[in-house]
């Protein structure tokens, strides 16, 4: 399975992916700094965590329902900002942006694929993958080239004009993944993507993180399955009441 390559025009500065061994990668592609999460009086939600994913590296974060693992991926998002701490992605402080830096950020530099899809029924398949280039003002032609490149990569071009509820789980998260590739992003989150499905487009699911980043591709899993962290990742941590438990 070989990604899209890519396509420079004048005033792109083109993405390649850095293999995890690179001796040229020192670094991190992440770096949380001594975070601290605390919302209201309770326990904070993350506790003085200190963590960092190279380019190329795919990591599962495994841990219970409110071991801290949403709060990880909103700050690493930009969706939130820690209470102390600095959190650094791909070289952008993100603890230090204002709400429109914030969107911009995750447009140019992150992917998110949730456990329930969250594609839009009313639209085609490729009509849901163009929507990031759209929204970050992608040329037209650019975007839908860019697009049926990545239907093509992920085995979905057949279903270019379909609706999403006409599909299985598994076909309508390759979906959501290809609109979380469409710009190109230094990062892959995935949020539970194997949650919702059954046990074959689990499968299907993993096989598919595991060769995108096999093929390059920077991710980061926030997950209950096991097995997907023990297909995917290539290191695993573990979160319990907010802090890294094992490495």
């Amino acid at each position: 399975m070989t990604p899209p390559a890519e396509t420079a025009t004048a005033g792109d500065a083109p993405r390649t992916a850095t293999p995890l061994a690179s001796p040229f990668m020192t670094t991190p592609l992440i770096e949380f700094n001594d975070v601290t999460k605390a919302y209201g009086d309770g326990p904070p939600a993350l506790d003085g965590l200190t963590l960092e994913v190279r380019a190329g590296e795919a990591l599962a974060v495994l841990g219970p329902s409110g071991s801290g693992k949403s709060t990880l991926l909103n700050l690493i998002a930009g969706l939130d900002r820690p209470t102390r701490g600095t959190v650094t992605v791909d070289g952008v402080r993100v603890d230090q942006l204002g709400e429109a830096a914030s969107a911009l950020y995750r447009r140019r530099r992150i992917g998110i694929v949730f456990q329930f899809f969250n594609l839009l029924d009313d639209l085609t398949v490729a009509d849901n993958v163009l929507l990031p280039a759209q929204l970050a003002g992608m040329p037209r032609k650019k975007a839908v080239a860019r697009a049926g490149e990545l239907l093509a990569y992920l085995g979905m071009s057949r279903h270019a004009t379909a609706f999403p509820g006409r599909l299985s789980g598994g076909e309508r998260q390759r979906v959501a993944v290809a609109r979380a590739l469409m710009n190109r992003p230094s990062l892959l989150l995935a949020d539970e993507p194997t949650g919702a499905l059954d046990t074959a487009s689990g499968q299907e699911v993993r096989k598919l993180l595991t060769e995108l980043n096999r093929d390059g591709q920077t991710v980061l899993l926030v997950t209950h399955d096991l097995a997907l962290a023990d297909t995917c990742a290539t290191r695993t941590v573990e979160l319990v009441d907010g802090r890294m438990v094992t490495a």
